[in-house]
């Protein structure tokens, strides 16, 4: 029995356009949140290819996250909060730069591979704790500030669109 796509309907279901960026972020973590877990029932279920798309999934979204935080939020983030709480985003962007390594080593990788499922399984838990993090610290702090979240928001939007956009036309070529 396949897994359904809980990623496609959050994603299909955040579309509307009015959030801020706070919501968007979060919805983001809930969405590849679904896809670790959908790819944690499927993994003994011996079909590799459904695997691998599932991990492909993953890592894309994964990816354009982490370059709308490095590209827009972080920056807006870091100019908004005073100088002990923008400490968040330097650990944050540590955080990001590990798991890019284990998003290229899974590039490299086929699910036949000794260790494939265990990265993945390092990948989420990995991503788990680093949303805990923004969720429980960085996103509470930047609440309290003057930022302005729904424009912030849909620079977000617009810009992982374009990414996802640039992304599904490098696959077709």
């Amino acid at each position: 029995m396949p897994a359904t796509n809980k990623g496609a309907e959050r994603a299909a279901a955040s579309s509307d356009g009015d959030e801020d960026v706070i919501e968007i972020l979060t919805e983001d973590h809930r969405r590849v949140d679904d896809m670790f877990d959908e790819y944690e029932a499927m993994k003994n279920d011996g079909d590799d290819e459904a695997k691998e798309e599932r991990v492909a999934a993953i890592c894309l979204a994964l990816t354009v996250h982490a370059t709308v935080e490095e590209e827009l939020f972080y920056p807006a983030a870091r100019e908004a909060l005073d100088e002990e709480d923008a400490d968040m985003i330097d650990e944050a962007e540590v955080e990001h730069s590990t798991v890019k390594d284990l998003i290229a080593e899974l590039a490299d990788m086929t699910p036949s591979d000794d260790l494939y499922d265990a990265k993945v399984k390092v990948l989420s838990e990995y991503v788990r704790h680093h949303v805990q993090e923004e969720e429980g610290s960085i996103f509470p702090a930047i609440r309290d500030t003057d930022l302005d979240l729904e424009t912030l928001g849909a620079d977000i939007a617009a810009r992982r669109e374009e990414l996802m956009d640039e992304y599904q036309s490098e696959a077709e070529q």
